[in-house]
């Protein structure tokens, strides 16, 4: 499963996000986030949580989805070479799991007290908190990640739907929750259609009323309205152009998704025929404040 995309946008979000993926730990003061590639030997953080204006510590967060026995090495090189260019901070380590089963045991100073990496396991917490704090958005996130039975997600999806766009959030804290929690159900219903998936998020809504349906059909157009072969084509394209995309680089902004809804067949098509070659998003479709 691709994570480091989604989780560097939910780690944005504040400080709650880090609260939350953390299991509780607190920030002291003023944060900002980033996503950074180490250019001594190119190794890129999913997550730095760096002090704004104050001494520390400084967080490297690492979020890993599959087992993987040489994870934590992986982050204690990671902490070495960011404290190493940053000798002001002190520099400790946050390795998320999905499971507690997934943690290696190796090295073992990790798991011994005063270790500058903290492991933390998602199943041994959130579906609790899930049940405690139903209406916290940040929590709501991840249930696509923690609830295990597929019909169980889909039951309670338009509920975690509506509880981040029912929380007293900022549009774009809102938007980011929303791209997040869109990706993972993506990501687990892999084999559904992009407007089932929808349909499955937004079932206390009118479908057409959402800003995911506006997204891929143009403005004005009703479900059920017969659609001629040639703009059924088309309307493939755009979804399959938009999956690929999700597959590559993560959520999708929403700049993105409108300036492909409104293009023509053919430059969906060179959009397609160029989507592996693209360094990024704005490297396929060009930047956001360009006019097309």
């Amino acid at each position: 499963m691709k994570t480091d995309h989604p989780i560097y946008l939910f780690l944005r979000s504040g400080p709650e996000a880090f609260r939350v993926l953390t299991g509780g730990l607190q920030l002291e003061g003023a944060y900002k986030v980033c996503s950074l590639t180490l250019k001594s030997l190119e190794r890129r953080l999913d997550g730095l949580v760096e002090p704004d204006g104050h001494a520390g510590p400084a967080y490297v967060v690492e979020f890993q989805a599959q087992p993987l026995d040489k994870s934590l090495y992986n982050l204690a090189a990671k902490i070495g070479l960011y404290g190493e260019e940053h000798p002001e901070y002190e520099v400790l380590g946050m390795a998320v799991f999905l499971r507690a089963a997934d943690i290696p045991a190796r090295p073992h100073w990790v798991h011994a007290p005063g270790s500058p990496i903290r492991c933390i396991s998602l199943d041994s917490f959130l579906r609790e908190w899930l049940a405690r704090e139903p209406d916290n958005p940040y929590v709501a996130v991840f249930a696509p990640l923690i609830i295990d039975s597929d019909a169980e997600l889909r039951q309670r999806a338009p509920v975690l739907w509506q509880t981040i766009q029912q929380a007293p959030l900022d549009a774009d804290t809102r938007e980011t929750l929303s791209e997040v929690l869109e990706f993972w159900f993506f990501e687990r219903f892999s084999h559904y259609t992009d407007e089932e998936i929808w349909t499955m998020l937004n079932l206390v809504t009118p479908l057409e009323e959402t800003k995911a349906y506006q997204s891929i059909f143009a403005k004005g157009e009703k479900i059920g309205e017969k659609i001629g072969e040639k703009k059924g084509k088309a309307e493939a394209k755009v979804g399959t152009l938009c999956r690929l995309l999700r597959r590559r680089f993560g959520p999708l902004p929403t700049w993105a998704k409108q300036r492909i809804t409104a293009a023509p067949e053919a430059q969906l098509d060179a959009w397609l025929d160029g989507i592996f070659d693209a360094s990024g998003v704005e490297d396929l479709l060009g930047e956001k404040s360009e006019r097309h």
